[in-house]
């Protein structure tokens, strides 16, 4: 039903069907976005995100403040969901991931945009999420003083063609993607509530996205002897951390990108369409 999941090697790999399509370069370079640079670098998104055939994203947000009561293995599909909806709606991200690639596979770039909006005197956040966080180098409190607003970023994305309905031959990639598609819906609806049931949740990802969201968590279970997790999987495929914020959120868009171009043309044989299935904490 509601979801398609849909260093550098040498010498280049076989592909699948009649045209190749490279492994992604491990060295890519990651732009870190403030309020400062954020006309530039998001005005370089947009110039580029018209040839984006692939898209990657990944969302730091301050934990979960909201919990099953019971083991998430034995809840339904709308008892997850509604877990999902209220942490999202009752949260506020910190920064978002986003890498590109073009129908080749080429690389266009990877921007990571800090976000101000959270305060961590009065707004909810698990902490032990904000410390595991700072350990891999985000600073809240930079963020508060030099970051930008989500609603600049929701007015420059929703300008930027990534969205456009014309373009339906694009992908999104995500790793473990419930939560960072629906912090990417809370940005580009402008903080508007996540839809009540997961019906009305499929049908805003479809009128946004469209129909191609992969789940590359999802892909790599189908592997046989892949790792569990997004940073294991890529070093295990020989891929090397981004350049510059090596671990946080473009990062992760990034391997997630690397991870997805290696799957689908190398262990699934260019064949994902079989991979249909909800994202992964959803399903």
């Amino acid at each position: 039903m509601p979801f398609y999941h849909t260093s550098p090697m040498q010498p280049p790999p076989f592909y699948f069907h009649a045209v190749a399509v490279p492994v992604p370069s491990s060295a890519v370079p990651v732009r870190s976005v403030w309020a400062w640079n954020f006309r530039e670098e998001s005005d370089r998104l947009c110039h580029l995100a018209w040839n984006a055939r692939y898209v990657a994203v990944n969302v730091h947000y301050p934990g979960l403040v909201h919990h099953a009561d019971r083991n998430h293995n034995i809840l339904t599909v709308e008892e997850r969901y509604a877990v999902v909806k209220a942490n999202v709606d009752a949260l506020k991200p910190l920064q978002v991931g986003i890498a590109l690639r073009d129908g080749h596979g080429r690389h266009l770039g990877a921007w990571e945009f800090n976000l101000r909006d959270f305060c961590p005197v009065s707004d909810p956040h698990d902490e032990s999420s904000l410390a595991y966080l700072a350990g891999r180098g985000l600073d809240v409190d930079r963020l508060r003083v030099r970051g930008l607003s989500a609603k600049m970023l929701r007015e420059k994305l929703l300008r930027s063609g990534l969205f456009d309905p014309r373009c339906a031959a694009r992908s999104w990639v995500t790793y473990a993607g419930a939560y960072h598609i629906a912090y990417l819906l809370k940005i580009v609806t402008g903080g508007a509530p996540l839809p009540q049931d997961m019906a009305g949740f499929v049908g805003a990802v479809r009128r946004y996205l469209g129909v191609q969201v992969y789940d590359v968590a999802r892909m790599a279970a189908e592997c046989p002897g892949m790792p569990l997790g997004l940073e294991r999987i890529a070093d295990h495929l020989g891929f090397h951390p981004p350049l510059g914020s090596p671990r946080l959120a473009a990062a992760a868009g990034v391997h997630a990108l690397q991870v997805f171009m290696r799957l689908k043309y190398r262990e699934l044989g260019g064949d994902v369409e079989r991979h249909r299935g909800l994202l992964h904490g959803l399903h």
